[in-house]
């Protein structure tokens, strides 16, 4: 009945789950029950992303074809066994100088957020009290390009970061493009690697102009793949690997291999269609998490 609430225990916490039959996505009958099973089941490998990162979630309480709004502060009634942590707020668009952000170190945490319909979770690229220890662009096409070119051009970003030492690991963005995650030092400031990551774009801008753009204009990238390198900004999120998207079909930003970027690149999945829960519980299965190497700390770059 809708309403009803089941009380489970969850690692020794009590969590009360309610409406698990409400469709969250309707147009594949994907419910919140659903929803919480797959994060449940995905957490061995999530969580390790989310560990020690203040956390972003977008909420979509009445499904994908609802409304949606995002949520950076702790909401009322958490529990007092999710850990919150008290941060400034650069950027707010509400002027608050700090926010009590949901930390998500462990799965009765992660369940309680589904239960209240955070489909998507996004993380800044620094672990709470630390520099950036992570790199991340994002590769957007422009219509008519696809995602076989952010392949294309993820492998150029590849091998043109890897001359620096710093490696990339790809994942789908879980909609229309894709990103590229790269561990860095931890030691510098988000502008310096910010400032990195955008000289890389402008170099790999002027050798393939017909492929790729660097700057922000949105009239400069039809036909093209802009490498969104502000994702660094100390304001910026990303959402997470693994997590849900809000797609009228259950999508994933899922991690890739090289072997499926070069594939994807050559007009082969994963340019078709995003992965859907159930495919990467199975990837998850078969590849164990292919973004462990992410949780290494990696080199210092340089502007």
């Amino acid at each position: 009945m809708p309403g009803e609430r089941l009380r489970v225990e969850v690692q020794g916490r009590s969590l009360d789950l309610s409406n698990l039959d409400k469709v969250l996505y309707p147009a594949a009958g994907f419910t919140k029950g659903e929803v919480i099973d797959y994060y449940t089941r995905i957490a061995p490998v999530l969580l390790p992303h989310l560990a020690d990162r203040a956390l972003t979630r977008i909420r979509y309480p009445n499904g994908v074809d609802g409304g949606s709004f995002f949520e950076k502060n702790a909401p009322a009634a958490t529990p007092d066994w999710v850990r919150v942590a008290t941060l400034p707020a650069p950027g707010s668009s509400k002027g608050r100088e700090t926010i009590d952000y949901v930390v998500a170190d462990d799965l009765p945490t992660l369940v309680w957020l589904a239960n209240l319909a955070a489909l998507e979770l996004h993380t800044p690229q620094w672990r709470i009290g630390e520099h950036p220890d992570m790199l991340v662009v994002d590769l957007d096409p422009g219509s008519p390009a696809t995602l076989r070119q952010c392949c294309q051009v993820a492998l150029l970003l590849r091998d043109r970061l890897l001359v620096d030492g710093v490696h990339a690991y790809p994942k789908t963005s879980g909609k229309k493009g894709m990103q590229l995650c790269c561990p860095v030092a931890g030691t510098q400031s988000a502008d310096v690697v910010s400032g990195y990551a955008r000289r890389i774009a402008q170099e790999l801008e002027q050798a393939h102009p017909q492929l790729i753009v660097s700057r922000m204009a949105k009239n400069l990238r039809p036909g093209k793949i802009f490498i969104d390198w502000s994702q660094n900004n100390a304001a910026k999120t990303t959402v997470a690997p693994y997590s849900l998207r809000a797609q009228p079909m259950p999508a994933v930003s899922a991690p890739l291999t090289w072997d499926e970027v070069e594939a994807g690149a050559a007009g082969k999945r994963p340019a078709t269609k995003p992965y859907t829960p159930a495919e990467v519980l199975d990837r998850a299965d078969h590849h164990g998490d292919l973004l462990a190497d992410l949780l290494t700390p990696g080199p210092e770059v340089q502007l």
